[in-house]
């Protein structure tokens, strides 16, 4: 792809999210997938603001434990609560990297995710299918001090990793330099609440999207050989529900969710 070509006539996953969720950096493809994808699931934004508000709650939970350092896989377009927005109104002077590939991410990144207390806030131009070039950039290699724990969080990224092996695979080799006491944060795509959601599933892989669903089992295997906090896999408002996930309709959320320590 041309240096900020942002692909304006193809629908994108982050400006679909933006779209569903009221925002304005989208275009004509990414509205009318969207558009589609509702007529499957017109509670799609009930779900995407329940996953918003998983993000907030479990870096804020990451952040009350005392972990300090955030990296972020799979940013997408900033929306407020951002991550180091949450984390640094408890913790002033941790640090956050933000990951993502995506052109018009990083324009808006560069422009909006600036630091809210003391500690750095960064974005990396990279691919979570190479974590060792993750792990190698300046911005975590030289930011972060890899003896005290390390928060890796894929937020309503790895359904986009077709192949469970390979999701597996990308989240061990992120997590393998990480020392004892560092945590996982994912939420990934299911339609076990809702059967018609696989109607939503396909037109984003129609449009040259790829996404799939996961089962609570094939989400916790992506947790293997890490220790998940209560309550475990579960639909993302149930996970330590505030008063906005209260009275959320079950069959809206088409999000699994978990924290898990190393």
């Amino acid at each position: 792809m041309p240096p900020g070509d942002l692909q304006t006539d193809r629908p994108h996953s982050a400006r679909i999210y933006d779209y569903l969720l009221g925002g304005k950096d989208n275009f004509e493809a990414d509205r009318r997938a969207a558009e589609q994808m509702l007529q499957h699931t017109p509670g799609l934004p009930i779900s995407m603001r329940a996953n918003r508000r998983f993000m907030a709650k479990v870096v804020g939970f990451l952040a009350d434990r005392g972990i300090r350092q955030f990296l972020d896989v799979g940013t997408g377009l900033p929306t407020s609560p951002n991550l180091h927005e949450v984390v640094q109104r408890i913790a002033p002077e941790a640090t956050v990297v933000y990951v993502d590939n995506d052109p018009l991410v990083l324009t808006h990144a560069r422009a909006l995710l600036t630091p809210v207390g003391t500690g750095s806030v960064s974005y990396l131009d990279a691919d979570l299918r190479q974590p060792e070039t993750i792990l190698a950039a300046d911005a975590v290699a030289k930011g972060f001090d890899l003896s005290r724990p390390v928060a890796l969080t894929m937020i309503a990224v790895l359904q986009h990793v077709i192949d469970d092996e390979q999701a597996r695979e990308i989240i061990g080799r992120l997590m393998a330099p990480l020392p004892a006491g560092s945590a996982l944060a994912l939420s990934a795509v299911t339609v076990e609440n809702d059967p018609n959601g696989a109607g939503t599933v396909r037109t984003y892989n129609q449009n040259g999207v790829p996404v799939v669903a996961r089962t609570r089992a094939g989400v916790e295997a992506l947790f293997g050989g890490f220790e998940l906090v209560e309550p475990g896999v579960v639909p993302v408002h149930h996970w330590k529900p505030v008063d906005l996930d209260k009275g959320v309709d079950d069959a809206a959320v088409y999000m699994y969710g978990g924290v898990a320590f190393k």
